[in-house]
């Protein structure tokens, strides 16, 4: 019996959340096409007959512009020392540039093996994969490398036995039915927060948070949720609520079809928008909304 914690690092936008949900089989990580859609460290768990893996998803490695940018940093950093493998997901075409390099000092101090997971595998041909393999070999030794689809599910199963063959003996750290370490109220903010993001304008999206207000659950009724879409602008608020209330409208409906099907539940979702001005330069206001350091 094998088990351990794994943390998924990389920049933003390289796949680490669609991959976590595709290692667990349930979709637990909202995804977008937005930069630094994934805010805070989330944690699932599979478990089969091998042993139990705890997956650590993280934000984004980037140079951080705000307190919720150093959050988020500080988030993805802390995971290295805490966990007993490291998943470093990259993309066939990537340089090793900048944001590489950021991640590659982190990695200095790992006492733990680092596996190169070299995602989108589906975009590209075999001498692509082999030359970014090379790229990244040439900056420091891995445990293993091994390319994979998250998209399509190629290579993942092979990926998640790679993991096993790398992690200590040891016992379930969870139950045998635990998924994650997110509340019910948490993944409904997220799957909210989810469908903004694909729906809002380029400028809009960063500066949004989602607070549950309101969470009920009364036996023979609908889910009761009450939720407020925080943005920092006036004018983002008018953007999120939308011509005639279109936009808010259409964010309700996709997040509460998608709540449903979570909670196996009709819901009755009551979405808000507020201005809380420069949120997330206010450490208070970070604090509120779940931003705090663990």
């Amino acid at each position: 019996m094998r088990s351990g914690f794994v943390t998924l690092i990389g920049r933003p936008n390289v796949g680490k959340s669609t991959l976590m949900n595709r290692l667990i089989g349930q979709k637990i990580a909202i995804t977008s096409n937005k930069a630094q859609t994934t805010r805070t460290r989330i944690e699932t768990v599979w478990t089969d007959e091998r042993g139990q893996i705890v997956f650590l998803d993280t934000p984004g490695i980037h140079k951080a512009k705000n307190k919720l940018g150093d959050y988020m940093v500080g988030a993805a950093k802390s995971t290295l020392s805490e966990v007993d493998l490291i998943c470093w997901l990259v993309e066939p075409a990537d340089p090793v540039a900048e944001k590489e390099e950021q991640i590659l000092s982190y990695l200095d101090n790992a006492a733990v093996p680092v596996l190169l997971v070299i995602n989108k595998a589906d975009t590209a041909d075999e001498e692509t994969l082999a030359a970014c393999r090379a790229r990244f070999e040439a900056h420091r030794k891995f445990a293993d490398c091994i390319a994979v689809s998250a998209l399509s599910g190629d290579g993942v199963e092979a990926l998640r036995q790679l993991i096993y063959d790398h992690l200590p003996e040891g016992p379930y750290y969870f139950d045998e039915d635990t998924l994650t370490d997110q509340s019910l109220r948490d993944l409904a903010a997220e799957l909210i927060r989810e469908k903004a993001l694909r729906h809002l304008s380029q400028e809009v999206p960063h500066g949004i948070a989602v607070e549950i207000e309101a969470f009920e659950e009364t036996e023979g009724r609908p889910v009761h949720i009450e939720a407020a879409i925080i943005c920092e602008r006036d004018s983002h608020k008018g953007i999120v609520i939308g011509k005639g209330g279109s936009m808010l409208k259409t964010i309700g409906t996709e997040a509460r079809k998608d709540i449903e099907e979570l909670l196996e539940s009709r819901v009755d979702l009551k979405l808000f928008v507020k201005v809380r001005r420069d949120w997330r330069n206010d450490s208070s206001q970070l604090g509120s909304l779940g931003y705090r350091k663990r």
